[in-house]
């Protein structure tokens, strides 16, 4: 993309297991993942526009500010985070030392996962062990919430919402309840970070109606799947996600009827 840059963040390349998978079958795990793993990553993006730096997520914040400095980025100089939403690998980079790390930043974040994070309600349900997640969304909202901005995002191939020229933020409900993801355009040429769409790459994308452990709503998770990978490849538009391997880019190819593959961006392609 001519005026913008994204660059990738990485800050974990590692190996999902098939024990956080629902839905297979036992033939569909012995042809994809026939070692009982597949890969993953965690991942951020920086995205720099001629008038603005962004930062799309967080991640768990181990690697962040290391690979920031890398690409000649200090946490002052990030103006905008877009938040696929609020589960700890993608929030935790947003706080240091119970301080928020980005302190000229502004925070966007849609309005259907601010309210479900931030529901008493929804915490008391969850068991324990979970709750933590919630009390660390809520202080992230809470320490921002002089810069947050909550909208409602628009639908693939439908309503636009944009958040500045350039970049529209698309609703991928269910994996939380609101799941986005954020697509860019410069000069014609677009690219899609979807956040956890996909999170194992090497059986959602032939079989996208395989979930996981980690979505709030499996059924809705799938069929958001279905629905943005089919306007995805018809459209021809490049996909970053936060548990791709590195180089965290690619292309899709195929369609509903005879399924979807996947293509890494070769990284000599550049940024």
């Amino acid at each position: 993309m001519e005026d913008y840059a994204i660059t990738l963040l990485p800050e974990v390349q590692r190996e999902g297991k098939s024990d956080v998978l629902a839905g297979t079958t036992p033939e569909m795990l012995q042809q994809y993942l026939p070692e009982g793993t597949y890969p993953s990553a965690v991942n951020a993006f920086l995205v720099e526009t001629p008038g603005k730096t962004i930062l799309v997520d967080a991640g768990y914040g181990t690697r962040l500010f290391d690979n920031l400095q890398a690409v000649g980025k200090a946490p002052e100089d990030i103006d905008m985070i877009l938040l696929t939403h609020m589960h700890g690998d993608h929030i935790g980079g947003l706080l240091k030392e119970d301080q928020k790390s980005f302190p000229n930043a502004t925070l966007y974040i849609s309005q259907a996962e601010h309210d479900y994070w931030t529901n008493d309600a929804n915490r008391e349900s969850q068991p324990e062990n979970r709750r933590r997640g919630f009390d660390n969304a809520q202080k992230v909202i809470h320490l921002y919430k002089d810069k947050l901005q909550l909208f409602e995002p628009g639908q693939a191939g439908g309503s636009v919402h944009e958040i500045m020229p350039g970049i529209q933020s698309i609703a991928a409900y269910g994996h939380t309840p609101g799941h986005t993801g954020y697509l860019f355009e410069s000069e014609g040429r677009q690219i899609f970070i979807w956040g956890d769409l996909v999170n194992a790459m090497v059986i959602q994308i032939p079989h996208p109606e395989v979930a996981t452990v980690h979505d709030i709503d499996p059924i809705q998770a799938s069929e958001t799947r279905k629905q943005l990978l089919e306007y995805l490849t018809k459209n021809r538009i490049r996909i970053a996600g936060m548990h791709i391997e590195f180089p965290g880019m690619g292309d899709l190819l195929g369609n509903a009827t005879n399924g979807y593959r996947f293509i890494l961006l070769c990284p000599c392609e550049g940024r």
